[in-house]
């Protein structure tokens, strides 16, 4: 009887050993990691459909493959099955996000199947702009925009390829320290292969760029002559390119290639009962890409009505800085990410371009800005009409052969 009571004591302690290991196990941060996606991937719907045997619906969802922990950041490897659009994954960004937390970031791979996940603990301290550090970034690209730093770096793309922007958040956000930022990167990294225009409806931020852009206008009609000479401009470059036979201009010969042309319009939303300007910027949207023209555009908050249709879908690039609700950031960036931005992260923004993912902006102050922008006045910049912009069509066609 003593010997069976010391057995069954030996099989409870082994037992409750167990089952402390397999709990210690289980509670493990890969192990938790992996649970948790696999949660993302159940709420989510993210698997691949097969029909098996005599018709039976066969799901097949991706396999969490590696999971490494660091000091700053989980690491985590998952791939798809054969046959799953990956896509999926990346415009579920969001649903990462909601069920990892807000530093997660996705990345994919050159074989379309596997995906690498970076979940951060810290977060982005805001800093000052670095003339030096940001031109290194932008180094060897053709027409530069330098975005911010994310946890794992600087953030800039090029513009050729990826044309057109939109920049949108409320007032005190971080949208018009951005614009600065980007135009004067712009000015500085490009210089004379760059022609810049500015239309300044609120008459509040592109003074800064007077005597270094082409052109700055704050009303209606003088953006309206602007966008009239691009469209000319356009069917020039068109015309040009039709005659070499190539399909975009920087396939010209050097002596007949045009310089970029930038048109960045602050606070769009106001040019929503302007019919004719719109058509023309949406026609740059549509056809300015090979023809090296770009939209650069701003508005506090975002309009449907604006951002309807095709110009919406020829911005292929969006930085979402706070958003007033969940409702305004979707219509920017097809989730509510943005209106998760808390009032106090002056310069945050969600940048969706392949994906979305968190990253602050610089803080470059209209004083650091002249400074740097000193050298370049009057070097692009031509001479305002001396007329009232009020004018008809007629009288505007005649300015563009001045």
């Amino acid at each position: 009887m003593i010997i069976g009571s010391l057995e069954l004591f030996k099989l409870v302690s082994a037992g409750g050993c167990g089952v402390a290991a397999w709990a210690l196990w289980r509670n493990q941060p890969d192990q938790v990691m992996r649970r948790s996606l696999n949660d993302v991937f159940i709420r989510g719907d993210l698997y691949y459909k097969m029909r098996g045997y005599r018709g039976r619906e066969l799901r097949s969802y991706p396999r969490v493959i590696g999971v490494k922990t660091y000091i700053d950041r989980t690491e985590a490897a998952f791939k798809l099955p054969v046959g799953m659009d990956p896509s999926r994954i990346t415009e579920s960004a969001w649903l990462f996000r909601q069920v990892l937390g807000s530093g997660v970031e996705l990345a994919l791979a050159d074989d379309g199947r596997t995906f690498s996940m970076r979940k951060y603990s810290g977060v982005i301290g805001a800093f000052e702009y670095d003339a030096e550090s940001v031109a290194a970034a932008l180094r060897n690209m053709r027409l530069p925009v330098y975005v911010g730093k994310s946890r794992t770096g600087d953030v800039a793309y090029d513009m050729v390829d990826h044309p057109h922007l939109l920049i949108a958040g409320e007032t005190g956000s971080g949208k018009s320290v951005a614009l600065r930022s980007i135009l004067t990167s712009l000015i500085r990294q490009v210089g004379a292969k760059l022609e810049l225009y500015c239309a300044d409806l609120k008459r509040s931020e592109f003074h800064v760029f007077r005597g270094v852009a082409r052109e700055v206008v704050t009303d209606v009609s003088g953006l309206e002559r602007i966008v009239l000479r691009l469209q000319r401009e356009m069917r020039h470059r068109g015309d040009l390119m039709d005659a070499e036979e190539v399909a975009h201009i920087d396939d010209l010969p050097a002596d007949k290639r045009p310089p970029y042309i930038v048109l960045a319009i602050d606070e769009v939303a106001l040019l929503k009962r302007e019919k004719d300007v719109m058509d023309g910027v949406e026609e740059i949207s549509t056809i300015g890409r090979a023809l090296g023209v770009f939209l650069v555009l701003a508005m506090q908050r975002p309009d449907a009505g604006v951002l309807d249709g095709r110009l919406k879908n020829n911005l292929t690039v969006r930085m979402a800085f706070r958003h007033s609700d969940a409702i305004n950031s979707r219509i920017t960036i097809g989730s509510d990410e943005a209106a998760r931005i808390l009032d106090r992260d002056k310069g945050r923004m969600v940048f969706k371009l392949n994906g979305c993912e968190y990253v602050q902006g610089p803080h470059l102050t209209l004083a650091a800005a002249r400074t740097l922008l000193n050298p370049y006045k009057n070097a692009n910049a031509i001479a305002k009409p001396n007329v009232n912009t009020s004018v008809s069509d007629n009288d505007i066609i005649e300015l563009e052969v001045l």
